[in-house]
């Protein structure tokens, strides 16, 4: 029996690759080669299940290591937000590694309080924080990676927190990344980056692969110093009918994000940060085991298992938001939080292929244990609005949190002609939440933490693809996911006792889980001269979706909000050539609310002046109203050129339409002149970088990227929020504290340059 195509293994597919670009390689002036490179991508949370990308009935979006070297690209969200369609990125933080990814108007961000919907995997395990869900980049091995997959939609496939997308990552393997390279680049904002890595095959089936980098910044805004160290090994067998590999994935990092700045400051100083320290420590390890086999008559199997801790811990000087200036003279107060997670888990899959059908049958369970602990002191703001504590910490909350998924799923891949395939899917998923208090009521506390909840839900998926032309391909599909509330949502979904984030914690009502129904559809095709192309519309909307309400002093409440919905379309086109790559991106995305809702923004000049919300610093939402933090337009193009053999220059163009800032959810907030300031929304800008590299012989190459190169001043984030401080940074008395608007201000033209030396047979 002849095995369908999309059972060809891994190393098949790659080579099938490589031969295409050998074959356009060598064709003469004015031939165009005949044979067509195939994509093939991960179609399971599992590894080892690859499909044809065209087979995919979805606007699937990969890249490889070599594009993410070429772009100069410093982490996995700064690729993407140069790279691909309807993608962009939230600086709130101020740290290049601590951005708000956003695809498709869902996201994945390292921020407690944002709206995850997007869910990340590295080597089959799902690295979203279980206590919050959300996603550290600085723990990805950026330098280790392989490949980098996007899959859009709500995924049932792919579990929990599968909204809008699922971002999957393959790390280097040594027999198929040989050889060594070391890596050291420098320049501005006091950027040290350096990078090792080595791979090799063992003997007939073994391979070996590990790197090592680091990562030092001063920052270009005041007192924002970080560092970032990572080590990853990997090591394996690879053989015709099994292969294995086991992993170890360490991270240390020292982030500063010293957040938002209200608007009259920035325009003083770009520079100027409101309050500090504001300093994230991250430790991770993460182990992996994984392996397939072939079992015959078409059967394979393969199984994922990882064992993961992370100790984390956050300090935070804020503003005291009870000094009076008469009784309560402490004007800063600085938050401690200490967070420890352990998770383990376990996935299996049983594919066969027979006839036209790929069948899949899958099994997964995750569990994760987390330890809480967050304290305050009192202090006071030195010159330089760093708080310096005055009194001993005092423990404000201490909580275990724990969570368990089982899920089982199943996919078939059905020929229904020879270009026509049917793709049916569905998962079922089973999450238990947990929190136990520790000690809250004898902290004097009047609310305790303990609540359980119990989420269950089967979600399915169906869609079609139609090679109509071997240049030309139709896809459509409808696809359902669902998030369970984490640890941290269910511990603060109280409005009568908002929390601190990150993260005080109060009483939970009880909250619903959010269910997503994405409909999708497009064409993608190439045509003469090897021009791609890509053009889908979707539509995907969220039924009690989960929200962090804010009061615009750091604090709020998560809850359910009724129905958003967020559709779009989004065009693609690429060529590459001898001497010149191409690459055109633009999306549009219209996010809004689809239920009225009365949520929480006192910074906002129309609260409490709409009758259906009464509540003090309520703003009535209602339906058609835009999501914030979401440009409705972008477009990105890039361009690498290579006028010499040896020698490449590239232009990065990002333009993106204006978004509106947190806290105007309802769209109506009016600067007043007084007490009011900002017009609720944040600008839009484009910005241009520029990249050049030179193959400078004996494996060493010298390049380097100069990174808004017309020195737009922008902002890629905003929050309405109280300001205590003039516009030089000087504290007012309470009562002449304002209501402004905060901005996420950019980062200035920059220059980085480096080299880079390879060795052995690593790839160019």
């Amino acid at each position: 029996m002849q095995r369908p195509h999309w059972h060809r293994a891994p190393l098949a597919g790659a080579a099938l690759a490589a031969c295409a670009v050998a074959a356009h390689a060598q064709d003469g002036p004015g031939i165009v080669a005949q044979v067509q490179t195939v994509v093939v991508v991960g179609a399971t949370p599992v590894p080892g299940e690859l499909v044809p990308k065209d087979l995919i009935p979805a606007n699937v979006q990969a890249a490889t290591a070599v594009q993410l070297r070429q772009l100069q690209s410093l982490n996995v969200p700064d690729f993407m937000a140069t790279q691909l369609p309807s993608v962009n990125v939230n600086g709130t933080q101020g740290n290049p590694y601590m951005m708000t990814l956003n695809y498709r108007g869902f996201s994945a961000s390292s921020l407690l309080g944002m709206p995850q919907g997007l869910s990340v995997y590295l080597d089959g395990v799902r690295v979203n924080e279980p206590f919050g869900d959300t996603v550290n980049w600085d723990l990805l091995p950026t330098n280790a990676l392989a490949t980098l997959t996007l899959l859009p939609g709500s995924n049932p496939l792919f579990g929990l927190n599968t909204l809008g997308g699922a971002l999957v990552l393959r790390t280097k393997s040594g027999d198929t990344d040989p050889g060594g390279e070391i890596e050291v680049q420098g320049g501005s904002f006091g950027r040290v980056a350096t990078s090792a890595s080595y791979g090799r095959a063992l003997g007939a089936h073994g391979h070996l692969f590990a790197s090592l980098s680091g990562f030092d910044e001063e920052g270009w805004r005041d007192f924002s110093p970080s560092r970032v160290r990572q080590l990853f090994v990997k090591g394996g067998e690879r053989a015709a009918d099994h292969s294995w590999e086991a992993s170890i994935n360490r991270a240390d990092s020292r982030l500063v994000g010293n957040g938002l700045t209200p608007e009259s400051m920035l325009a003083v100083d770009r520079r100027a940060i409101y309050t500090r320290p504001d300093q994230s420590r991250n430790r991770m390890t993460l182990f992996t085991l994984g392996g397939s086999r072939q079992l015959g008559d078409g059967y394979a199997l393969s199984a994922t298992a990882y064992a993961r801790r992370l100790d984390a811990s956050t300090v935070n000087g804020d503003l005291n938001d009870d000094y009076d200036g008469v009784e309560d003279l402490s004007t800063g107060v600085a938050h401690r939080t200490a967070t420890t997670e352990r998770g383990a888990g376990l996935a299996a899959q049983l594919a066969r292929s027979f006839g036209s059908q790929r069948i899949t049958l899958g099994l997964s369970w995750d569990q994760a244990r987390n330890h809480f602990e967050q304290a305050s002191a009192q202090g006071l703001l030195d010159a330089t609005r760093g708080v310096i504590a005055t009194q001993p910490a005092a423990v404000e909350a201490l909580i275990a949190g724990t969570s368990r998924t089982a899920s089982a799923y199943a996919a078939d891949l059905v020929k229904l002609a020879p270009s026509l395939q049917l793709t049916l899917s569905g998962r079922y998923n089973d999450t238990r939440v947990r929190t136990d208090d520790l000690g809250r009521a004898s902290l004097g506390l009047d609310t305790t933490l303990d609540g359980a909840g119990t989420y269950a839900r089967f979600n399915p998926a169906a869609g079609l693809t139609w090679q109509a032309t071997p240049g030309l391909t139709a896809f459509g599909g409808f696809s359902q996911g669902n998030r369970a509330p984490s640890p941290i949502e269910l511990g603060c979904s109280d409005p009568a006792h908002p929390c601190v984030l990150p993260n005080a914690l109060q009483g939970d009502p009880p909250l619903r889980q959010v269910i997503a129904r994405t409909l999708e559809a497009g064409l993608r095709g190439q045509v003469a001269g090897g021009l791609e192309w890509s053009a889908a519309a979707y539509r995907t909307a969220n039924r009690d979706d989960l929200l962090f309400i804010g009061n615009g002093h750091g604090s709020g409440y998560f809850a359910n909000v009724g129905t958003t919905l967020r559709q779009g379309a989004e065009l693609a086109l690429s060529q590459e050539t001898r001497r010149v790559d191409w690459h055109l991106a633009y999306s549009f995305l219209d996010a809004t609310f689809r239920s009225a809702a009365c949520l929480l923004s006192a910074s906002n000049s129309s609260a409490g002046t709409n009758p259906s919300c009464p509540g003090a610093g309520e703003i009535a939402v209602t339906r058609g109203n835009r999501l914030p933090g979401l440009p409705r337009h972008s477009l990105k193009v890039t361009v690498d050129a290579r006028p010499l053999p040896n020698w490449s220059v590239g232009a990065q163009v990002a333009a993106y339409a204006s978004q509106l800032a947190q806290g105007n959810e309802n769209n109506a907030q009016q600067p007043d002149g007084g007490a009011f300031s900002g017009a609720g929304k944040v600008g839009g800008y484009a910005l241009l970088d520029l990249t050049t590299s030179v193959q400078a012989g004996g494996g060493l190459e010298l390049f380097a990227r100069l990174a808004n190169v017309f020195d737009r001043r922008y902002a890629s984030g905003g929050q309405l929020a109280v300001a205590a401080f003039d516009a030089h940074g000087t504290l007012r008395a309470p009562a002449d504290w304002r209501h402004e608007q905060f901005d996420a201000p950019g980062a200035p033209r920059a220059l980085w340059v480096g080299a880079r030396w390879r060795f052995g047979q690593a790839p160019a």
